[in-house]
């Protein structure tokens, strides 16, 4: 089954290779020298069915079995066509012998022609048809004329075979390309005698315009003299007319040259000394023009020696100004911050100080019961045995050996000078009690001792 299946696969692809293969093969160009002739089943129109289909330069389809083709060559036939005793108008025998170039025409209705009445047909067949309708028409145009008129007027007999030649091929599909007649004689001598009398006639008025020539040539030579005799002679007078006023123009332009000249070196002279001057005046210029460069130059390099180094100066000492300013200004703005972070750090240090006074302060108020008083008793008990030897300090550096008192005896209290003095010195020392009232505080009655009115009263 498969072996089947492959076989009538493969059979299937080579039809449809041939049956593509044969389809291009129908299809049929047509080259630009021949004509493409198709022909069977080609259409129909008014008058009925087409015989054949005539294709130019283009390409068809050639439907199988309903359609074939053929092609019709173009190239052109060359045919000698030597006419003999064709009867003249006049009833003079002629002979023409020609040549005509013939071809297949290519125009739509003549190619249908030659379609239907050339096809098949080999270049000679085609070559003999045309000749024998050639013959037929050329003998037709010589019997239309008159010998005087072929032999004269080779134009109009050439127009006529053309035309009356060219509408006869047509009827076979042929056209005129061009006619080509060599000679014309005649049986009687007729056309040679019309060329003798031409001749003749032709050597006689020769001879005529030579004498006539000739004739003119002499009465010309005469002429010629004569006139070369007068104008000679007038030549002569008009050269003499002429040396004599060259001469006078010679004289006028050797003067009016002298006079030139004279101008000429005048002004060459004038010229040379304004050039002169104007030298001198652009050397004066140029001078004083370097004279002032100079000076200017001078002045500028003295500037330059004094102003600029100022100048230099100057700037310089606004520089180390402006760097000493701003180097004093950061010198300022760094003690500025360095005092600003001492007292920072003092003022710190003080509240530190102060805050721990205050929280021992407040420590000692708790250990008092809350009392004020009782908190100061403690700072003075702790503080007592510091201020009475401070007390005591205050006169111990004295040196009693090295007092000298004068005493002059007894006081109005007994007392002599020396315990007075020794009196004095010890209270000069602040009680303790006084140095509390200072403080703005009081001493505890325990610590005042006896006063006078306690002494009193006992």
């Amino acid at each position: 089954m498969m072996n089947f299946i492959v076989i009538a696969i493969t059979g299937g692809i080579f039809f449809t290779f041939i049956l593509i293969y044969s389809l291009f093969k129908r299809y049929k160009r047509c080259p630009s020298d021949r004509i493409l002739v198709v022909f069977g089943k080609v259409g129909s129109n008014a008058e009925g069915s087409l015989s054949a289909k005539c294709i130019h330069g283009g390409a068809a389809f050639i439907w199988p079995i309903i359609q074939d083709y053929s092609f019709l060559d173009l190239t052109p036939i060359s045919i000698e066509v030597n006419l003999t005793n064709a009867l003249s108008r006049q009833n003079i025998r002629v002979d023409v012998p020609s040549r005509f170039t013939v071809g297949i025409s290519t125009e739509p209705g003549v190619m249908t022609n030659a379609a239907e009445r050339l096809l098949g047909l080999g270049r000679q067949e085609i070559h003999d048809l045309a000749k024998d309708i050639i013959f037929g028409q050329l003998r037709l145009v010589v019997a239309t004329m008159d010998i005087e008129e072929i032999n004269n007027n080779r134009d109009k007999f050439l127009a006529n075979v053309s035309m009356n030649v060219e509408a006869e091929l047509k009827k076979i599909g042929l056209k005129l390309i061009n006619v080509n007649v060599t000679d014309i004689k005649d049986e009687s001598g007729y056309i040679e005698a019309l060329g003798k009398e031409a001749a003749a006639k032709a050597i006689n008025d020769a001879r005529v315009s030579v004498a006539e020539k000739t004739r003119d040539g002499s009465i010309g030579e005469a002429n010629a003299h004569q006139e070369q005799r007068i104008k000679v002679a007038d030549a002569d007078a008009h050269a003499v007319q002429g040396e004599n006023l060259a001469k006078i123009k010679v004289a006028n332009s050797e003067a009016q040259r002298r006079e030139k000249e004279a101008e000429a070196l005048r002004i060459a002279i004038a010229a040379e000394k304004v050039q002169s001057a104007k030298s001198l005046e652009e050397a004066y210029a140029a001078e004083q023009n370097a004279e002032m460069a100079r000076s200017e130059r001078e002045r500028a390099s003295k500037v330059a020696d004094i102003v600029v180094p100022a100048e230099i100066q100057k700037r310089k000492i606004e520089i180390d100004a402006a760097a000493m300013a701003e180097q004093a200004r950061i010198e300022a703005k760094g003690e500025a911050d360095a005092i600003f972070l001492k007292m920072e750090a003092e003022a710190k240090g003080i509240y530190e100080i102060l805050s721990k006074q205050a929280e021992g302060f407040q420590k000692l108020v708790q250990a008092g019961g809350n009392d004020a008083n009782k908190a100061v008793m403690l700072m003075i008990a702790d503080k007592l045995p510091e201020l009475v030897k401070l007390q005591a300090e205050a006169i111990q550096n004295i040196k009693i050996d090295k007092v000298t008192v004068w005493d002059s005896g007894s006081n109005k209290d007994g007392k002599t000078s020396t315990s007075n003095f020794i009196s004095g010195l010890y209270q000069s020392v602040p009680p303790l009690q006084e140095m509390f009232k200072m403080a703005g505080m009081e001493l505890p009655s325990y610590l005042k001792g006896k006063t006078d009115s306690d002494s009193d009263t006992k």
